[in-house]
């Protein structure tokens, strides 16, 4: 792609995020949001692959569809109410409409289907950006929405966490896989979100460190399925020896980073007196693990001596740069000690 058109789409990318961050009625938050669309399509559609396509046609009918049904939602809110403000939903109905769109846009289940299918058919360059860069916008509106509709975050949030461990655990493709991690994640986001909104943004940030650092390791070894990623001991093996720390961490496995967002959301639900949800996140959380566990087991335990899977690769050089790939995996891995101080910025 030539080199001002991606910055101009980067651009964009950012203004889409910045005006729907900024913004405090509906209109300019639609706004951004559609910006945010349009600018990512191009990215999406860029290798002219019947896959590609596809993903991008399925990507843009959802999220017109979402920004459809969330304008219908403000425009029925200003004509109940007379307020186009962000912060005065206080209707129930247009409250549910958005919430609902809003989780249509960032792929909370049960209005995820879309997202696996998207993420399969693209490049990690651009997966990695629709994994972390695009939930940023429609999360700024849920976190502004939050004190309505209790009921229903944390319905979503639960069956988000059972369906994000289920949906992955009979995946072989890599970006299937953190589709259903991406899902998992949310809606641990989800279920704290009316609780504690500190708590929400600390699992969100843990979230895209540990996103980020996992497709930049596939993004190295090129791979896109297990039986790849079980070759790659050949062309990087102290990076082989750091994946399955960082994939455990996506679990939420201590002493890692990830197991930090967890523990402070358990601690949170049972204080509330939400014991059975706390449970049942908790136990959802074991399913995902599996999956992680299944990945760390393709990349560490199944190299030579042992008869692998796939044909070993090329040990061609790598053009990416190892410096970002280098300080996500150490933040990954190392922030756990780090939760007292966390914590206490969090309730100051």
């Amino acid at each position: 792609m030539n080199p001002y058109i991606l910055a101009i789409l980067l651009f964009g990318l950012g203004l889409g995020t910045t005006i729907t961050f900024a913004s405090s009625h509906w209109l300019l938050a639609w706004m951004g949001l559609e910006m945010n669309t349009l600018a990512i399509i191009p990215l999406m559609a860029q290798h002219h692959h019947p896959r590609a396509v596809e993903a991008t046609t399925k990507y843009f009918l959802t999220q017109a569809a979402a920004a459809a049904t969330l304008l219908f939602a403000s425009v029925t809110n200003a004509w109940l109410t007379g307020q186009w403000e962000i912060q005065q939903i206080t209707h129930p109905l247009p409250s549910t409409m958005i919430t609902l769109a809003l989780a249509l846009k960032i792929g909370l289940a049960p209005l995820h289907a879309w997202l696996p299918e998207v993420l399969q058919g693209l490049d990690l360059t651009t997966g990695l950006i629709l994994s972390t860069w695009q939930k940023l916008a429609p999360f700024a509106l849920i976190l502004q929405l939050q004190p309505s509709n209790s009921t229903l975050l944390i319905i979503l949030g639960l069956t988000s966490t059972l369906i994000g461990g289920w949906g992955g655990l009979n995946q072989t493709q890599l970006r299937k896989i953190l589709a259903y991690s991406s899902i998992a994640h949310l809606g641990w986001m989800i279920l704290i979100l009316q609780f504690s909104p500190s708590i929400t943004l600390l699992t969100l940030l843990t979230y895209l460190i540990m996103t980020f650092s996992t497709f930049l390791v596939f993004k190295l070894n090129k791979s896109t399925n297990i039986n790849t990623l079980a070759t790659s001991w050949a062309k990087a093996p102290a990076l082989t020896a750091l994946t399955p720390l960082i994939l455990l961490s996506l679990g939420g496995l201590p002493p890692l980073t990830g197991f930090m967002p967890k523990w402070l959301i358990l601690q949170e639900l049972t204080k509330q007196g939400l014991a059975p949800t706390a449970t049942l996140a908790a136990l959802s959380a074991l399913l995902s693990l599996y999956f992680y566990l299944r990945l760390s087991y393709a990349m560490t335990l199944t190299i030579s001596p042992n008869n692998l899977t796939g044909s070993t690769p090329w040990r061609l050089p790598s053009t990416q740069l190892t410096y970002p790939l280098a300080t996500s995996t150490a933040m990954t891995i190392c922030l756990l000690p780090l939760t007292p101080a966390i914590s206490a910025l969090l309730t100051s």
